[in-house]
């Protein structure tokens, strides 16, 4: 498979996005390390092919960064993983900017709500980051837990989408 590389810049930094030749998004992140968004994929799924060029997602990074939280929505993606992950990537896609989940609540959205840590392992393993929106689950207490890409980046990406769900 070929794959298309780019990065954008955004006001969290720059953001590379890893699509395929479907136009669908592999893999991205908050980064300009190419590699480092390569290396979210499993191996077996790496592309063998890739170069630099125009993705269709770069169009729907910047209209999210300039205000409309769903230009992100409609991006595909494509993902390998097991049935579970599976649905909990799909279920990550239903989660209202604005309208964060626990990890408790996440996971009783996926049938189990005692599955905390499945939820979490499903959440650390989404390589579309962004497109499938894993920033939006937060700890049971409310505070950030992990993220990929730093806490500082998933903070200012919750604050502005609480910010622009108020208007």
């Amino acid at each position: 498979m070929t794959a298309l590389i780019q990065t954008v810049d955004t006001p969290d930094g720059p953001f590379t996005i890893l699509a395929d030749d479907r136009q669908r998004v592999l893999a991205s992140g908050w980064t300009a390390d190419r590699a480092a968004i390569i290396g979210r994929l499993a191996a077996a799924t790496r592309p063998v092919e890739v170069r630099a060029g125009e993705t269709d997602a770069a169009a729907s990074v910047r209209a999210f960064y300039a205000g409309d939280l769903s230009a992100i929505d409609a991006v595909a993606v494509a993902q390998v993983g097991t049935p579970l992950q599976m649905a909990g990537w799909a279920a990550l896609r239903t989660i209202e900017p604005g309208e964060p989940l626990t990890y408790t609540s996440f996971a009783a959205r996926l049938g189990n709500p005692r599955a905390v840590r499945a939820a979490a392992s499903i959440c650390a393993r989404n390589a579309p980051a962004l497109f499938v929106p894993c920033h939006r689950v937060l700890r049971t207490d409310g505070t950030l837990g992990g993220f990929a890409w730093g806490l500082d980046v998933k903070q200012r990406l919750l604050a502005r989408e609480a910010g622009a769900a108020e208007v």
